[in-house]
């Protein structure tokens, strides 16, 4: 009998057939309702920073340049709340190649730093565990103290299924209401067992607006420049660029002082997000997004595209 993941993940193939860089010709005859963003709007997540990486604010809507398959489209609506609730799933690799207590005690830091950041009976978060499958271990909650002991029994074990459990989880999050949505990823970035691959996870999630946040926990030197390496040498699409694509960002964490900071900072990040909303195109296809701030100096980060129709 097929699990629940592997029966979502076999449902979400047909929605991640095109990849968000190169739009791909989607089959007709597969059922893509099952991720189509909005009938009649896009919203769209953005941060948007200058040169230095600092958070450029005040911006209008006559600020922005949104082209949707390289067409320019009016802006709809923006909002640039920072009270505005959050809605996150925080997902976190419990598979075999997290069992050292380094890596263990990494995730848990990250984890309280984020939890640490959220609002008592505003900001809303559940927390998703996974090795080969995907398990809820708290489901959506405001209330701060039941976050708090979700991670108290850490049991890495099994395989990885790291890209599967992204869409998966990315599929829940998109139901959710709050203003800023996100995947806040904590893992050692090493994928063993997904059925998916990093471009397929992306345009799932950037088709609904929801980025991908990434706490990579490589406590080791030798691993962090081992992934690192990897990553500049493989022409296939990775972690770090699932990330990207969706509009969210990758870090490492390698030390106490470097998890704590990096988790603290990717929510304050997220709370400054503008949100952006443009009238969807009526084609019945992928639609590549590219957002531009009317500044040299600015640089956006947001997601690759939507579904059309």
């Amino acid at each position: 009998m097929l699990s629940p993941l592997t029966k979502l993940v076999s449902a979400l193939l047909v929605a991640a057939s095109a990849a968000p860089v190169a739009a791909q010709e989607l089959d007709a005859s597969q059922p893509v309702q099952v991720f189509r963003a909005s009938a009649d709007v896009v919203t769209i997540q953005a941060s948007v920073k200058d040169r230095r990486g600092r958070v450029v604010s005040g911006l209008k809507p006559a600020d922005f340049e949104i082209r949707d398959n390289g067409e320019l489209r009016q802006i709809v609506s923006l909002r640039a709340d920072k009270d505005s609730p959050l809605s996150l799933a925080v997902l976190v690799d419990m598979s075999g190649s997290m069992r050292s207590e380094a890596k263990i005690a990494l995730a848990r830091l990250a984890y309280a730093a984020i939890v640490s950041q959220l609002r008592q009976g505003q900001d809303e978060a559940a927390v998703y565990i996974f090795d080969s499958e995907l398990r809820l271990r708290q489901e959506f909650t405001s209330d701060l103290g039941a976050l708090r002991t979700a991670l108290d029994d850490f049991d890495a074990f099994g395989m990885t299924s790291l890209y599967d459990a992204t869409a998966a989880t990315a599929r829940e999050l998109s139901q959710r209401t709050g203003t800023h949505k996100a995947i806040l990823l904590v893992t050692d970035g090493l994928d063993t067992s997904s059925k998916l691959t990093p471009s397929e996870v992306s345009a799932f999630s950037s088709s609904i607006d929801v980025p991908v946040f990434t706490v990579a926990t490589v406590p080791s030197v030798d691993e962090r420049q081992m992934l690192e390496s990897s990553e500049r040498s493989n022409a296939e699409a990775d972690l770090r660029d699932l990330s990207d694509w969706t509009g969210g960002k990758f870090v490492f964490a390698s030390t106490v002082v470097e998890t704590v900071a990096t988790a603290t900072t990717l929510v304050k990040e997220l709370r400054q997000q503008y949100v952006l909303a443009i009238e969807a195109a009526p084609a019945n296809e992928w639609r590549k997004l590219d957002i531009r701030v009317k500044r040299k100096t600015a640089k956006v980060k947001a997601r690759s595209g939507y579904y059309g129709g």
